[in-house]
């Protein structure tokens, strides 16, 4: 009930909001769910921002839950903080498709120049379409 009221809430305020700022945070790139501090991750966070801002793809060296590890490139449009970790939305070229990638089992990363091809807005959107109430 109480993420319903916070929905709720929300709604209201970006309801009253001038046009303008209505779109700024239709388009935020900051998810935010409840949890505890982060404990991983923080010395990524500044380039990761960059690249959301610039819209400029990331190739990353990623170690997953079973401790195998790949070799990507994303293009993220925003991060997620959930409990303990942060979490990388983006959209990643290998598997052509959204994935979420946690920022703490991310080796190594390096940030393009070039930019993805689609825009950030579009797949922040495309993503909350595909996730429905799940994050709101």
């Amino acid at each position: 009930q109480l993420g319903a009221a916070a929905r709720n809430a929300l709604a209201k305020i970006i309801a009253v909001l001038p046009p303008d700022l209505r779109d700024d945070a239709d388009n935020s790139a900051l998810l935010v769910a409840p949890g505890e501090p982060v404990s991983a991750g923080e010395n990524e966070l500044p380039e990761i921002r960059r690249a959301i801002r610039a819209e400029r793809k990331i190739a990353i060296s990623y170690r997953d839950e079973k401790g195998r590890d790949s070799e990507r490139t994303v293009w993220p449009f925003a991060l997620a903080y959930f409990d303990r970790v942060r979490v990388i939305a983006c959209w990643c070229e290998l598997r052509r498709d959204i994935r979420h990638f946690r920022v703490d089992r991310v080796i190594a990363l390096n940030v393009s120049d070039e930019r993805y091809p689609r825009r950030r807005a579009a797949l922040l959107k495309e993503w909350r379409d595909k996730e429905g109430d799940a994050v709101a």
